[in-house]
């Protein structure tokens, strides 16, 4: 993060409904409230936004920021689909890489996905471990999802109750030996399960059997590789989990949703009142297979970056609410693993690594179709916090918590991957330029810096169940 805000000393007057002084006054002339952008001050007291107020309005501070008309306050980012990989896997990725990138690209919030660590998070043991060695780690608010396996439906009550904010589980080989798919009456009991307990489940919705029957392809031909994993995998498993969703009256969420076939079966269901919802991706928005060169692998990820054709309607399906959010999937490895010498889009791990940069990709990609920051805003902060179950992020408003993304829309960069915060420097981004720089990010009223570790852990109650690093209680 670069170009951090000016900070001033004390300002006059008293706001926030006491004659104390404000921890924190923000005067932003463009900050995105309301679904819109407009000029105020916003004033903070213990971490939570406790006044907002016109921008000329004296307000008394032991701190002032002031921006000027070149940035807009953004609410912090909340990304609800992300790899940290650490325990067991810390060499792809870990909590403080991880928090550090997110912090850089103005999330203040992420929630950890329950496999490509060991152990999975499948159980309150395996909950409490990953808790331990997120500790002292975070510079961000983490929170954890649970796993869904075979086997594990008496876990499912007391991991809720351990504080994850709901759980994944996929219906097709995930490549984890120990997190293995579901089928269809599992899916259904879970959902009954989760319904009791009020938490989403998350779905990886990609056909088993489909699938299974796809030949391998080796080779360094990404049409090759896309073949093998054609949009019909994607929307016969939509399919299964609308319907065992209509069956249950659970609560199911479709996971980075690359098939824009499905996007029709989704609204259906959501006008019947089928409780379902879906995200995509940035570099399903951003990114085309046409434009992807042979050997490219670091551009492979499952399901698979599809045609432009498919992407324009993807942005549709986000113009008309059908799909609620915009997360990362940021699914990290080892260089290694990329295959990036041989090209081989068959050995090549499937995942891209974007923590960082999804808010500059979906502003560059929405800012060239006429969206707004407020839209990005909705599908990026106030999405994801919906689903999660996070009611003190997601927006600038009163009695929330004071997470802000400071960023400059009309400035732009050229991706570095050797400026990049994440553990290995691999991006499908390399040398694109893209527009939105982030120069500050605010986790509870504090400016976030690379060497704190103010994070806190987040449970389904949206408080804390013990400092991510100490720090806090």
């Amino acid at each position: 993060m670069r170009g951090a805000p000016r900070l001033d000393g004390e300002s006059s007057g008293p706001a926030g409904g006491s004659a104390d002084p404000l921890d924190l006054v923000i005067r932003a002339p463009r900050a995105i409230v309301d679904g819109h952008e407009v000029a105020r001050a916003i004033g903070v007291r213990g971490g939570r936004i406790v006044a907002l107020e016109p921008i000329e309005r004296p307000v008394w501070a032991l701190r002032v920021i002031e921006l000027d008309t070149s940035t807009v306050l953004l609410p912090g980012m909340v990304d609800t689909h992300v790899h940290v990989c650490e325990p067991g896997n810390t060499d792809w990725e870990g909590f403080a890489s991880a928090t550090r990138a997110a912090a850089a690209g103005g999330i203040t919030t992420l929630v950890d996905m329950p496999l490509d660590s060991v152990p999975t998070t499948v159980d309150v043991a395996a909950l409490e471990t990953k808790r331990r060695a997120a500790e002292g780690q975070c510079v961000i608010d983490v929170g954890f999802w649970g796993g869904v396996i075979p086997g594990n439906e008496s876990d499912l009550r007391p991991l809720h109750e351990a504080g994850v904010l709901g759980f994944k589980a996929f219906l097709v080989d995930s490549g984890s030996p120990d997190f293995p798919p579901i089928d269809r009456p599992v899916l259904e009991a879970a959902l009954r399960t989760l319904r009791e307990l009020g938490a989403p489940l998350l779905v990886h919705a990609e056909d088993a059997g489909l699938a299974a029957d796809a030949p391998v392809v080796h080779g360094r031909h990404y049409a090759d590789f896309l073949a093998t994993r054609p949009r019909v995998i994607e929307d016969r498993a939509v399919a299964t989990v609308i319907e065992a969703t209509r069956q249950t009256d659970g609560r199911a969420h479709v996971l980075h949703l690359s098939s824009a076939n499905a996007l029709s079966m989704i609204r259906a269901a959501q006008d019947a009142g089928i409780r379902i919802s879906a995200e995509t991706c940035p570099h399903y928005l951003a990114l085309a297979a046409e434009e992807i060169r042979d050997g490219a692998t670091a551009f492979k990820c499952l399901p698979p970056i599809r045609e432009q054709a498919n992407q324009e309607l993807l942005w549709d399906g986000l113009a008309r609410g059908t799909l609620t959010s915009v997360v990362s999937d940021h699914s990290p490895c080892t260089i290694e693993m990329k295959e990036l010498t041989s090209g081989d889009f068959a050995l090549a791990w499937g995942g891209i690594s974007s923590l960082q940069l999804s808010l500059p990709v979906v502003w560059t990609a929405a800012r060239r179709r006429g969206r707004s920051l407020a839209d990005v805003v909705g599908w990026m902060s106030e999405g994801p916090a919906g689903l999660a179950g996070l009611k003190q992020k997601g927006a600038i408003a009163l009695g929330r918590d004071a997470d802000f993304c400071v960023f400059a829309p009309d400035e732009s960069f050229q991706v570095d991957p050797l400026r990049l915060y994440h553990r290995n420097p691999v991006t499908p981004y390399a040398g694109r330029r893209l527009h939105g720089v982030v120069r500050s990010t605010i986790l509870r009223g504090v400016p976030v810096d690379s060497g704190s570790s103010n994070g806190e852990f987040l449970t389904g109650a949206v408080t804390p169940s013990k400092p991510a690093a100490g720090t806090r209680s």
